[in-house]
């Protein structure tokens, strides 16, 4: 029996709520969906997701849902909607965090654990990888976790990235365009 390695591959890993999904803004700030009924795709996610599957990107959600923690929503309810945009996009994976700030997890972003397990569960490499964004703390984790990043920037109240993305969009038909026109800039496998 031989010995192989496999090649790593890239990935794009994508916030949810913001950059696949539309999400509820009051007073300048970000909240998701109520249920998967009220759950709407962004229009330009599924072109855009598909235009980076087809680069050889694999499309990664990474999504915190604090509202598990917090008793005001079930995972259950959280794993029905993660399955619509899974299925509306054609998603490789879904990681969730389903943690609050208070209980110290390594997977709430910003930190960049849901990252790490996706690398390590589909052989990627994340010096060849992105991460895409809507809140500084999504930035945070793709910096952290060493891939490249993209802030898409909805202009909330909380404001943006404090150290700077590689690349500010408008949403994710502008995010694929930017990934795919700098993914020759980084090693690639």
């Amino acid at each position: 029996m031989g010995v192989y390695t496999l090649m790593a591959r890239r990935a794009v890993f994508l916030d949810r709520d913001g950059v696949l999904n539309q999400a509820i803004t009051r007073e300048g700030k970000s909240y998701p969906p109520l249920d998967a009924a009220s759950l709407e795709i962004c229009p330009d996610a599924p072109e855009a997701v598909a235009m980076l599957q087809q680069a050889g990107y694999l499309a990664i959600c990474v999504t915190n849902q604090p509202d598990v923690a917090r008793g005001t929503r079930s995972m259950a309810e959280v794993a029905v909607m993660n399955q619509k945009v899974l299925r509306s996009l054609h998603l490789d994976d879904i990681f969730v965090c389903p943690h609050d700030d208070n209980d110290g997890c390594s997977c709430r972003k910003p930190k960049p654990g849901m990252l790490l397990a996706a690398a390590e569960k589909w052989n990627v490499d994340l010096a060849a990888s992105w991460m895409v964004g809507d809140r500084k703390g999504d930035i945070a984790a793709g910096q952290a976790a060493g891939c490249r990043t993209v802030f898409i920037d909805h202009r909330y109240a909380e404001g943006g990235p404090e150290r700077p993305a590689d690349h500010t969009c408008s949403g994710m038909a502008d995010a694929a365009a930017c990934i795919l026109q700098n993914k020759e800039q980084f090693h690639a496998p």
